[in-house]
């Protein structure tokens, strides 16, 4: 029975760090946050252009080439 005491505090440390660890890259992730910048709309960027299946196969084939199924 004497192992499974420290066996428990130590979990309840590893814990506490999973924790403290999750709460610094929330604080991190919100410095990292743009503020402020403005949007840019890329509607009608692509205007008059065609995307036709081949297009649509190659860039899945492009883009899953490398996933094994």
């Amino acid at each position: 029975m004497k192992k499974i005491k420290p066996t428990m505090e130590i979990l309840e440390k590893i814990e506490t760090i999973e924790k403290d660890v999750m709460d610094l890259k929330l604080i991190v992730l919100k410095k990292l946050a743009p503020t402020g910048t403005k949007v840019i709309s890329l509607k009608g960027i692509l205007k008059g252009v065609k995307v036709s299946d081949e297009d649509i196969a190659a860039a899945r084939k492009s883009l899953y080439s490398k996933i094994r199924v």
